[in-house]
């Protein structure tokens, strides 16, 4: 699990845990005994975060006009190969 500051409590990360999953998250500034999180992942985490408004830029896709399914998800890949390119 990736979240931000406000998911930094024990309770949800000891039940994420119980499950056999990993916790990324940083810990507050107030926190007494700071856990340990991968840096590295939550900038990537970050990135991911702001692809989404990015695409909503479209307003076919922010709206959905599409009226099936592989039209919507054909306006997303082109979108998402449009934002790549600019990023390369």
């Amino acid at each position: 699990m990736i979240a931000d500051k406000g998911y930094d409590s024990d309770a949800p990360v000891e039940v994420f845990e119980s499950q056999g999953g990993e916790v990324c998250i940083p810990p507050r500034g107030n926190r007494k005994n700071p856990r340990a999180f991968d840096e590295f992942l939550y900038k990537v985490r970050h990135l991911v975060e702001n692809a989404f408004p990015r695409l909503k830029e479209w307003r076919g896709i922010a709206m959905r006009h599409a009226k099936r399914l592989a039209s919507f998800l054909s306006a997303v890949c082109f979108r998402c190969a449009l934002v790549w390119a600019e990023i390369s």
